[in-house]
């Protein structure tokens, strides 16, 4: 896109990694832009916070960004200058069982083959094809994915590899590809963060990209917090002109100053209170038709040691999906779809300080290191009872004497994710649900385009959904600069 003239000018509404990648975009083209924040931190899900004890760093949203070293946005800006840098654990994941044994997601498919044993070739030949073309599959799945997408006639038979598969429920293509416990439950764990029932169609196509991507380009996490990803976003941005407002709640958008185009890092929610007058009425009942999704119920921790995984194997991964069979994996999320939460859910697990010093303060001498965790599952929208005894017990199955780690608990509810980031509608982290009508059509078919010719959204509630990696905010940026372009002196 050829620079614009500094003239036109942008407003960004939010400083999530989606909003900051839009301002990039904008600020490269030579537009004037101004980020406006609410909360005195920027980066909206991507903080890292104090939650429990001074000096224990928790990552308030997502703490493991294997969609954030792929991201092809990110890989193309200099964020190691302001100090980004990515951490890869041993493993990618662990997915321990009951017995006390465990599989995990290495980064060498051949490892990957060998640790499976029988049930290796078949992996292999699931993500064998999809690893090796993951930078023309992810052209796909990080922008919105229609039969006349580019990538699709481009390389149409790579997509229906993809594609076909990833149309199934995450169930039926585990039991019909494999035959052991390890293997199903591994890509049962990876097709849970659908936060769909794993009996839904679609549901496999998560298991498919975060496969896939673990073994192209691993699950790493920043070094001293997501935080980090922000705060090298902030500054390239401010590198190439632009400002960032932080504190400034923008209630309505006609109350900033005016802007050539303004685009919007919210959910239909809010894009409904701040400009719901400036829209058609048929773009305003498209907005309100819109569903978010189930919620995340997440537990930071201070701990006085290492959780006490029973799998040794476990000690290698920043990730863990604490879950045990295929079956039980399902059963949880299934619970979830029909709004309940299972006695034993499906828990994912973060462990940074293993990996990353920074994260947590150094005892005195003689002291063993202290470490922080964040654990959440997924339970039905807006849930309001305690799930706190069932995430830890569930944690004790697989942990015994993980209680007695404990010095510090900060518990986010559904309520508490929301009043800490609006985006986070009843606790939904996903921007909304993901079933079929809202994967390929997010929120509308306008995707980041508005009714309003100068309004753009551009959040996780857009192709191609949740997860740090702005692409979102990159994807609708240029749909602003060809508006932009067409635009008279």
């Amino acid at each position: 896109m050829a620079e614009l003239s500094s003239r036109r000018s942008a407003a960004v509404i939010g400083s999530g990694p989606n909003g900051l990648s839009a301002a990039i975009v904008l600020a490269q083209a030579g537009v004037s832009v101004d980020v406006y924040e609410a909360e005195i931190v920027p980066g909206g899900a991507c903080r890292t916070l104090e939650l429990t004890l001074p000096g224990f760093r928790h990552d308030f949203g997502s703490a493991i960004h294997p969609l954030g070293a792929g991201s092809p946005f990110f890989q193309s800006l200099p964020l190691e200058n302001y100090g980004l840098q990515w951490i890869h654990s041993p493993s990618a994941l662990a997915h321990p069982f009951p017995d006390g044994s465990a599989v995990t997601l290495e980064r060498s498919l051949d490892e990957q083959v060998y640790q499976l044993g029988t049930d290796g070739p078949a992996w292999r030949n699931l993500f064998g094809p999809l690893t090796e073309n993951w930078n023309a599959i992810r052209e796909a799945v990080l922008r919105p994915l229609t039969p006349f997408s580019r990538p699709i006639w481009r390389h149409p038979f790579l997509m229906a590899r993809f594609g076909l598969p990833a149309l199934l429920p995450a169930t039926t293509l585990a039991r019909n590809l494999f035959k052991g416990e390890h293997a199903r439950g591994l890509f049962a764990g990876l097709a849970a963060h659908s936060f769909l029932s794993l009996d839904a169609s679609l549901s496999a196509s998560f298991g498919l990209v975060l496969g896939m991507v673990g073994h192209a380009a691993g699950w790493p996490f920043p070094r001293g917090g997501s935080q980090a990803i922000t705060d090298a976003l902030v500054a390239h941005l401010r590198s190439l002109g632009g400002r960032l407002h932080t504190a400034h709640r923008v209630d309505r958008l006609r109350d900033l100053p005016p802007a050539d185009v303004t685009l919007c890092d919210v959910t239909p929610r809010q894009l409904l209170a701040l400009a719901g007058e400036q829209f058609s009425t048929a773009y305003r009942n498209g907005l309100r038709g819109y569903r978010y999704g189930p919620a995340a119920f997440k537990v930071d921790y201070a701990l006085s040691c290492p959780i006490p995984w029973a799998a040794a194997q476990c000690r290698r991964s920043a990730t863990v999906h604490v879950g045990g069979s295929l079956e039980d994996v399902a059963a949880s999320e299934s619970a979830m779809s029909h709004s309940r939460v299972a006695d034993r859910p499906f828990l994912l697990v973060a462990q940074p300080s293993l990996f990353d010093p920074s994260r947590a303060p150094t005892p005195g001498a003689g002291h063993r290191r202290q470490h922080v965790a964040w654990i959440y599952c997924h339970v039905p929208h807006a849930w309001t009872e305690d799930v706190l005894p069932a995430i830890e017990s569930q944690m004790e199955r697989f942990a015994p004497g993980f209680r007695d780690c404990v010095l510090e608990r900060s518990v986010l509810t559904p309520k508490r994710l929301e009043s800490m980031d609006a985006n986070l509608v009843g606790g939904d982290i996903n921007g909304g649900a993901m079933d079929a009508a809202q994967f390929l059509f997010r929120p509308t078919a306008r995707f980041y385009r508005t009714s309003a010719s100068d309004i753009f959204l551009c959040s996780s509630s857009t192709p191609p959904g949740g997860g740090v990696h702005g692409m979102c905010g990159h994807n609708a940026a240029h749909h602003a600069l060809r508006y932009l372009a067409s635009l008279k002196e």
